[in-house]
């Protein structure tokens, strides 16, 4: 089997800084780990390879230089291979840019890498929480998705089933290949690198690929320029102290009783 597993290096730090310009985060100089979210992606790509040492596992990330220290740690953990996409163009690009540029780069690599039988990404980045990415990509390429994978049932390359949370239940779902699958947090904790992986870690190529690599994309759907969301300000919001906790038997009855408090200060 293929499996591309996107990553994403993210701020590891509670405080928040923003470029009052752009009203991005400011990453350069900011301590920084792979996604959590990521990390239970790739733990399902290593396990699928634990069952099948023949599976390939290509991870990619688009961000700046100082990603490739994210790129390694996945390399030292379970990956074969790395890809960075990176490039001023795409600076600042939102969730629909950046599933573009990966969309486009993720084509790109096929071509020598041979078609990818899964793609996995972490159901949101924790520096944003939109949880767009992943299917947008899906969206991009006309593949299939799944979306809060905890784990991975079965996998070929014909077709993947997995367990998947729900609201209220968990779900078992299966789809054809190739698909995109999402994955929130299991049950279980992902593994740690090996010595002997993170030696080799350190001493491997991380492949780079820029705009001027990606054959036929279009820069104008990249970057700030080919962001549709246009975020006017950022900012902690203020801790409220105090509330009121609502307890009955039933549901039914904690709605009765929220009706009744809110209607008693003529909120409704």
């Amino acid at each position: 089997m293929n499996i591309l597993v996107c990553i994403k290096q993210v701020p590891d730090t509670n405080e928040i800084k923003i470029d009052p310009v752009t009203n991005t985060l400011i990453r350069a100089g900011v301590p920084s780990i792979v996604n959590p979210f990521d990390g239970y992606a790739l733990e399902a790509a290593a396990r699928i390879k634990d069952n099948d040492p023949d599976t390939k596992i290509v991870v990619m990330s688009m961000g700046p230089a100082q990603a490739e220290d994210a790129l390694r740690e996945c390399l030292a953990i379970a990956a074969d291979k790395a890809y960075l996409v990176t490039d001023r163009a795409f600076g600042g690009s939102d969730t629909l840019a950046t599933s573009y540029i990966l969309k486009s780069a993720i084509e790109y690599v096929e071509s020598w890498e041979g078609k990818f039988d899964l793609i996995f990404c972490g159901k949101q980045a924790t520096d944003g929480d939109t949880a767009q990415v992943g299917p947008e990509i899906a969206e991009h390429l006309g593949y299939s998705q799944i979306t809060y994978a905890l784990e991975v049932q079965q996998a070929s390359a014909e077709g993947i089933q997995v367990l998947r949370e729900a609201d209220d239940c968990n779900q078992v779902i299966a789809s054809d290949c190739p698909c995109v699958v999402t994955f929130t947090k299991p049950s279980f904790d992902p593994r740690f690198p090996t010595i002997k992986r993170k030696m080799a870690a350190r001493k491997a190529t991380i492949n780079q690929i820029t705009a001027g690599d990606i054959p036929g994309i279009d820069l104008t759907r990249a970057g700030l320029k080919g962001s549709p969301t246009k975020v006017k300000t950022s900012f902690v919001p203020p801790r409220k102290e105090g509330g009121v906790m609502i307890q009955a038997e039933t549901p039914e009855e904690i709605a009765a009783k929220l009706f009744e408090s809110l209607n008693g200060v003529h909120v409704i």
